[in-house]
């Protein structure tokens, strides 16, 4: 799991058949501080999180190609949850 922050979402006109219909966004991982943490990644999107949220990412491949009902998909990253509390820390 990571945390991150959504920094734009991704519009293609060519994508793997398992992308069709699903929304995918531009994510920078953030540390435990909040601060920009590694390079930005994409992931699925089904919760329609905002540009600026901070949201929980499941990288469980697994987990997505099972969102997307396609077993050889590439996609990898997916949305769990959207942060709702700027002060909330992990495990409290």
């Amino acid at each position: 799991m990571i945390v991150a922050r959504v920094d734009g979402v991704i519009v293609s006109t060519v994508c793997h058949p398992s992308m069709h219909g699903h929304r995918t966004i531009i994510c920078q991982p953030l540390d435990d501080a909040g601060r920009d943490e590694g390079a930005p990644f994409l992931a699925l999107d089904p919760l329609a999180a905002g540009k600026h949220q901070r949201v929980l990412v499941s990288t469980d491949g697994s987990h997505t190609r099972l969102h997307v009902k396609d077993p050889k998909s590439p996609l990898r990253n997916i949305i769990l949850g959207i942060i709702d509390d700027q002060d909330a820390k992990a495990g409290h």
